[in-house]
């Protein structure tokens, strides 16, 4: 795998680094690759004391939430490589060939964000096997915190096949990843056959059932909650992994466990109540921990923020990219001068006429932002639309209904809902307005088998990407190729 023979450094490192952020899910969010380490921590040393385990938890978190993954450029090349979004910058170190459809198994972006999901996945894997036979901690903690690290595990796998794999609708058997399943602590395994897309699913899956089994309920804070898997963040992933895969009974089951039956559509469990907030706009106030948020990355120390290249804000709004005149800010809900929808108001304007999002508006550093990386708003959509696709078009506009009058009350659907077809368009239309610039056009082209579609901007032309092209989704990086002599050619 790409971590090959730098492994051991990193893996001294992951250790060291978490070790240093006890207390609090603030852990240390720079890349890991890039510390140097003070002195090296042993494995038996770093899960002898409660505090020492929490800091290894909180570690894993921070590898997930890193400025080149889930924190920041990981979202944005989502976006860069769907439609919503044109190029300003023609610069490849802001993703210029992200955004073309040009970048290849050598590039950096490729790389890097194979080697933070692997290197989650292995310190995820160095967890769960530490704590299965660990007396330092009771036994419902030492149970959470390896749920915590399945449902983190499932969370990069499922990263990974979207990005490196060809959808599971296209071809279910071929090769997908390596699934790598026992931590690492030398280079001595790198060579792993890929195992299959059905595989890699079926493993995701298998993470997700057995974290929420073993997740609590809730936390004791509201930012333990936000930040920090319960069991309703299992299930809410769930839901995402089974509309991937087009298992649509699967996202109905899990779904139906955090909604409820009728309006208003809600969840509660213990201290932990998820719906949809009343207004759109406090969802992106910067520090979020409201009913909404999920699973959030949390920014609580300016000093953990990610840099100018890769925070949010500052790709949305420098802008190095600006929206899509064609894209979804062509809908009414954007466009029309009428138009009474609240999230008309997330748009901006620049001096040249460029439409901005301003979701992620702190705008300097430290770029602070959270990050909603699941809200309870997707799952309601994730929803509809497996309710349309299974025939049940009075619950999916309901669903639907519930999330476009959330922000314009008065609207009411009077086209797009008649027949099933005619649903599942208006609700993936509902998707690229709720979570636009939040990281998943993308996958929603993928998952469905259509063309990335050509664009323009001021950095050039994208052509449109066939399924079929070999580019459709990231070459396997150069750095696994490398090492693995395993990996697929």
């Amino acid at each position: 795998m790409l971590l090959h023979k730098k492994f051991t450094r990193i893996f001294s490192q992951s250790l060291t680094v978490s070790a240093l952020s006890v207390l609090l899910f603030s852990a240390c969010r720079k890349d890991i690759l890039d510390a140097v380490p003070v002195t090296s921590i042993s494995n038996e040393s770093a899960y002898s004391t409660p505090a020492k385990i929490l800091a290894q938890v909180n570690g894993i978190y921070a590898q997930f939430g890193s400025a080149s993954y889930y924190g920041g450029r990981f979202i944005v090349f989502n976006e860069q490589r769907g439609n919503e979004f044109s190029q300003n910058d023609g610069n490849n170190s802001t993703g210029a060939n992200v955004w073309n459809q040009s970048i290849s198994a050598s590039g950096d972006f490729v790389n890097a964000v194979w080697t933070a999901a692997y290197r989650t996945i292995n310190s995820s894997n160095l967890l769960i096997e530490t704590l299965a036979t660990s007396t330092v901690v009771p036994d419902s903690v030492r149970k959470g915190y390896i749920a915590e690290a399945k449902f983190l595990r499932a969370f990069s796998y499922l990263s990974l096949v979207q990005t490196y794999a060809k959808p599971f609708a296209q071809n279910s058997t071929s090769p997908a990843l390596p699934l790598r399943l026992k931590a690492e602590t030398s280079s001595n395994n790198n060579d792993l056959a890929f195992s299959s897309v059905a595989d890699i699913y079926g493993q995701i899956i298998k993470d997700l059932n057995e974290a929420e089994a073993d997740l609590p309920t809730a936390y004791s804070t509201a930012i333990l909650n936000a930040s920090r898997a319960h069991k309703a963040s299992a299930i809410a992933l769930k839901t995402r992994a089974y509309l991937i895969k087009g298992d649509y009974a699967g996202v109905v089951t899990e779904a139906a466990k955090l909604v409820s039956a009728s309006t208003p559509f809600q969840y509660s469990a213990g201290t932990v109540t998820h719906r949809l907030e009343t207004n759109v706009a406090t969802i992106f106030g910067g520090s979020y921990l409201g009913n909404e948020a999920i699973f959030s990355i949390p920014f609580v120390n300016p000093a953990e923020a990610p840099d100018l290249q890769s925070a949010l804000a500052a790709n949305y709004l420098t802008p190095v990219i600006y929206l899509n005149p064609t894209g979804i800010v062509s809908d009414p809900v954007f466009s029309s001068a009428t138009s009474a929808d609240a999230r008309k108001n997330l748009l901006a304007t620049n001096a040249t006429g460029q439409k901005l999002l301003k979701k992620f508006s702190k705008n300097s550093a430290p770029y602070t932002d959270f990050i909603p990386v699941i809200r309870y708003a997707e799952v309601l959509l994730n929803y509809a639309e497996a309710a349309a696709q299974t025939g049940d078009l009075n619950k999916a506009t309901a669903l639907l209904r519930a999330v476009r009058n959330r922000s314009d009350a008065g609207f009411t659907f009077t086209t797009g809902i008649g027949s099933k077809d005619e649903l599942v368009s208006t609700v993936l239309n509902e998707r690229r307005i709720e979570l636009l610039g939040e990281g998943f056009r993308t996958s929603d082209l993928l998952r469905r088998v259509q063309p990335l579609p050509a664009k323009t901007g001021n950095a050039g032309s994208a052509p449109e990407v066939a399924p079929t092209a070999g580019n459709y989704v990231w070459a396997i990086p150069s750095g696994e190729l490398a090492y693995n002599t395993l990996a697929p050619r």
